[in-house]
């Protein structure tokens, strides 16, 4: 059976100055999710936040919040994004010597794992975690920035890791209503957009047209 499509505003793309009014937004518009991009400036050519705004926006909302950590060293900070609040952890494949201890770090505490791969990296790079993952978030921009545009050429390796991979599959990276239905239709379910929710004039419909899409 399919799973529901859900979607996740990506606070990257809110307005700081007004964080929680941006986050309540979200709320009140339907999002199923906040994801919240956390960059070193090392992995990705940017710094973003870390875990004690995290620990802020778990404050503000009881939506779950998806933490995807782009950073180089994930299993040095990992203690630090659970204490702060968060519900799902993702780290990439790239950055990992032992992809199996850090998902089974954040199962142990209680939270969902998931792994992330840049659009360059292969599908196969996966094969020794599908069992444990919770989660795969296939990033369909190369990460560090919003408002790139969607690589189209990840579309098979979403239906490849779809036929390998049974727990959600998220994508990230471009995504507007187009963008999403052509995801949706290669086998995603979890859906992050960021410029094109917090810039949209009406942010609720085009979660729930997001949300409505079929496969």
């Amino acid at each position: 059976m399919d799973k529901k499509i859900i979607v996740g505003p990506s606070l990257l793309a809110a307005d700081f100055s007004i964080l929680k009014e941006e986050i309540g937004r979200a709320e009140e518009a339907g999002a199923d999710f906040l994801h919240c991009d956390i960059m070193d400036g090392h992995f990705v050519p940017n710094i973003s936040f870390g875990p004690s705004i995290v620990k802020d926006i778990r404050k503000t909302t009881e939506l779950i919040l998806d933490v995807h950590l782009m950073i180089e060293e994930p299993q040095k900070y990992l203690n630090k994004f659970i204490d702060a609040g968060s519900d799902i952890i993702t780290v990439h494949i790239e950055t990992l010597k032992e992809p199996r201890k850090i998902l089974e770090d954040i199962k142990s505490a209680g939270l969902k794992a998931g792994i992330s791969l840049n659009p360059e990296t292969p599908a196969e790079s996966l094969k020794e975690v599908l069992d444990i993952a919770d989660m795969i978030l296939v990033m369909t921009v190369h990460p560090g920035f919003g408002g790139q545009g969607f690589i189209e050429e990840c579309l098979p390796k979403i239906e490849k890791i779809k036929a390998m991979f049974d727990g959600d599959l998220e994508v990230d990276g471009g995504i507007n209503y187009k963008t999403a239905q052509m995801a949706v239709k290669a086998g995603i379910n979890m859906i992050v957009a960021g410029t094109h929710l917090f810039n949209s004039k009406n942010m609720s419909e085009d979660i729930r047209k997001i949300q409505c899409l079929k496969k």
